[in-house]
């Protein structure tokens, strides 16, 4: 009598293999010939094959994993786990957020050939299904952030940005950042829309909607750009905190408002390279030219190799509209300045790119000896305002105690002429956009003076930026401030 396992069997290769239905796996056996034992074993304990019932408490061995585990295979404890349905679905939701993955990605036949033998146990769920697990394990993580903002009353700090994207399309986020009962500081995205315009009202609204949401009543400063219309928006805000909480402002809100520094960074270096507009130009030309086709780009290795250039990355090319990309291309393409003049002497096109019209008028370039340490001197300039930059876009530490030290590090004197005006002129800028020392916001020269490194004695290193005369009082006025934060914190 022919045994059942033939039934779950395919023949190959003309009867030499069988290949199994479930699982695919093959096996070289005769059906006339060979024992069906070993067909019976793989049979009842093939994973693939749905029919047979598993112990779903049925535990294994595995490293222990936690949520900022990278999967580097790293030294791990090894753990009992249980195959948990829910737990894999969750799983799968973080890895498309973390991943930055479409929903599409579950439906590929790779991964979906791979969880066949990586996890059997687990039915792989719709777009539509991880869509809902997803949305699913916002609203959960919302609620645990929400249960500790209420419970133990922080105190945020708000961070506001509004931009608009190249569909034309207006956005605004909000962030928070707080530091809980044991001194750990997180930052939160708590908002991020679609915003009609970006006018103080709007942003106003918004604001006050997202405090309403996460239940925040308690709301230290509000950081936000230096937009005429947002001054209106701080004040609105104000007004609203007061009616809800007493307490719910820093000396009833007089120093809640804080100018983005990073931003008028921005908006002083924008202004400072109109002075170098040329050179910045003929350069990025020049990187744009070799950049612009596989045959140039090998023609200027050639070159590279010639002038015994040695360096492993290329210069890079820029984006015009950002100033930090601007200093990248700018220090990447000066070390390879020989290479240049070396095209200009073999490559025929390379003078001849210059000449053609671009936008109704001819390219800036090729960029001569003058250009060149033109281009030195700013990307000397812009190193510091680079650093500066990165050092005030960290996210896992405290910023506002570097203000006044990097500000002073970038208004210091300048030997060059050229870039000592600039100096000036950004001074200038800045003032125009921060006021005096009497509009400034103390709060940032408190969190200076509370750096131990640095204390009272550091206020008067204000007088080498404003008036000598306002150091002593704006000490004593400092002094009395930090006696009122006291009071109000010990109450």
């Amino acid at each position: 009598m022919r045994s059942e396992v033939w039934s779950h069997l395919t023949k190959i290769q003309r009867g030499k293999k069988v290949k199994c239905n479930y699982c695919e796996k093959s096996y070289a056996c005769d059906s006339n010939k060979t024992s069906t034992s070993g067909l019976w074993k793989h049979f009842k304990n093939c994973q693939a094959n749905k029919s047979i019932k598993i112990d779903e408490r049925q535990k294994v061995l595995a490293r222990q994993l936690n949520d900022n585990d990278g999967g580097d295979g790293g030294i791990a404890n090894i753990t009992v786990l249980v195959f948990n349905k829910e737990a894999c679905r969750r799983a799968m939701g973080k890895m498309i957020i973390v991943d930055e993955l479409p929903f599409s990605f579950i439906e590929g036949v790779g991964f979906r050939k791979f969880m066949r033998y990586a996890c059997p146990k687990f039915d792989i769920p719709s777009c539509r299904t991880v869509a809902m697990d997803i949305l699913k394990l916002y609203s959960d993580e919302k609620e645990i952030l929400k249960g500790k903002l209420i419970s133990n009353k922080h105190r945020v700090c708000l961070t506001t940005d509004c931009w608009t994207s190249i569909q034309n399309i207006s956005y605004m986020v909000i962030m928070a950042h707080f530091i809980d009962k044991n001194w750990v500081m997180y930052k939160k995205i708590l908002n991020f829309s679609m915003v009609p315009n970006h006018k103080g009202e709007t942003i106003r609204k918004l604001i006050e909607t997202c405090l309403l949401d996460w239940g925040i009543e308690h709301v230290s400063t509000i950081t936000i750009d230096n937009a005429s219309a947002n001054d209106g928006a701080i004040v609105y805000i104000k007004k609203v905190l007061k009616n809800w909480k007493v307490d719910g402002m820093v000396l009833g809100g007089s120093f809640m408002h804080v100018r983005c520094f990073a931003h008028i960074v921005n908006l002083i270096v924008n202004d400072g390279l109109k002075e170098f507009n040329v050179a910045i130009a003929s350069i990025r030309n020049a990187v744009k030219y070799f950049r612009s086709s596989p045959s140039r780009l090998a023609k200027f290795k050639i070159c590279i190799e010639r002038e015994k250039i040695e360096c492993k990355k290329l210069a890079i090319l820029d984006v015009p509209t950002r100033w930090n990309a601007t200093y990248l291309m700018l220090n990447s393409a000066l070390k390879f300045e020989k290479a240049f003049d070396r095209m200009a002497e073999e490559d025929g096109f390379y003078c001849k790119y210059f000449v053609e019209r671009e936008n109704g008028k001819e390219r800036e370039g090729p960029p001569t000896t003058e250009d060149w340490e033109k281009g030195r001197k700013f990307v000397k300039f812009l190193k510091t305002f680079y650093e500066t930059t990165l050092k005030f876009s960290a996210s896992s530490s405290v910023t506002s105690n570097l203000y006044f030290q990097h500000l002073l590090k970038i208004f210091s004197d300048r030997q060059d002429p050229i870039l000592s005006d600039m100096a000036k002129n950004m001074k200038t800028k800045f003032d125009k956009y921060w006021g005096s020392v009497e509009k400034m916001n103390k709060i940032l020269i408190v969190a200076t003076v509370l750096d131990p490194r640095h204390k009272l004695e550091f206020v008067g290193c204000i007088g080498r930026l404003y008036d000598n005369i306002l150091v002593e009082s704006t000490k004593d006025e400092i002094k009395n401030l930090l006696y009122e934060l006291y009071n109000q914190y010990k109450g």
